[in-house]
């Protein structure tokens, strides 16, 4: 039976210790800050990037990685006859998973490319899962099965604090957004079947704590909650309390907190964090 190896991109929220102990190939994204351009997880860190991001004279342009990086790495890891699984975020907001495609059928290996329909710590739910059953000897059905299972049993909910770069970035007219944060307009958003939703809208912090609580009241009410992400761009009082209402409510769950990728903060902006959380029922 031929092995199975795991390839994600960049956006995944993935520490370097799970990369190494799970045996996970990243695939960096690029990011031009006024002209000097990085290379994620390698000259440039989640933690780094921020204050860089913030400090630009333009907002970063982020671009996916090249298909001969994809190829590159492919073809690696399929040289022992190995099969490759390579998951990557959304369509949604990045092309990369079809730069993954297009190398997979350049590879000499047999590569199979799954959009993971989310981002960030969602996306590295079923990349570890994935790595866990393929150290274990699983088959390529068998682990696509798990994944399947994992994203259905994801949510990632997210907010955005401020939306300048989302107009910075051509996503909204700049009159819009310009009314939007005068109006100190908070917007609460939800990824889902590989789209971005925009599920509520209030003024200032407390509707957004309003947001989270009833977030953290469905987490209650969702049996086996096993894993749960807060990854953030900077940090505020509402991350802050939401953090402890977690910890608080949910102890026994795996809880990481970590700055976001380069992407996603990119997107998102100043404030911006979300919430994602893996349940696991019977």
């Amino acid at each position: 039976m031929a092995k199975v190896k795991i390839v994600t991109d960049s956006s995944a929220q993935i520490t370097d210790e799970e990369a190494k102990q799970y045996d996970i190939t990243i695939v960096p994204l690029t990011v031009m800050i006024d002209d000097t351009l990085y290379v994620d997880r390698d000259t440039i860190t989640n933690e780094t990037f921020v204050p860089k991001m913030l400090a630009a004279h333009d907002l970063p342009k982020t671009s996916q990685p090249p298909v001969g990086k994809f190829v590159e790495a492919f073809d690696k890891l399929g040289e022992d006859g190995s099969q490759v699984l390579c998951l990557d975020m959304l369509e949604a907001i990045s092309g990369t998973v079809h730069a993954a495609e297009q190398a997979a059928t350049l590879s000499k290996s047999d590569v199979t490319v799954v959009d993971s329909q989310s981002t960030d710590r969602s996306l590295a739910f079923q990349v570890i899962e994935a790595a866990k059953l393929a150290q274990q000897g699983a088959d390529m059905k068998t682990i696509l099965a798990r994944v399947d299972k994992v994203r259905s049993n994801t949510k990632l909910y997210l907010c955005v604090m401020t939306l300048d770069n989302i107009v910075k970035g051509g996503r909204l007219h700049p009159i819009a957004g310009a009314i939007t944060n005068f109006l100190n307009i908070k917007l609460g958003l939800q990824v889902t079947g590989g789209k971005l939703k925009v599920i509520s809208k209030g003024r200032g912090d407390k509707s957004l704590k309003k947001f989270f609580n009833g977030i953290i009241n469905e987490m209650k009410q969702t049996p086996s909650v096993k894993a749960i992400g807060i990854s953030y761009v900077t940090e505020t009082d509402v991350l802050k309390d939401t953090v402890q209402k977690l910890k608080d409510d949910f102890p026994e769950a795996a809880l990481l907190e970590r700055v976001t990728s380069p992407i996603i903060s990119t997107h998102t902006g100043k404030g911006a964090f979300a919430l994602i959380y893996y349940s696991d029922p019977e």
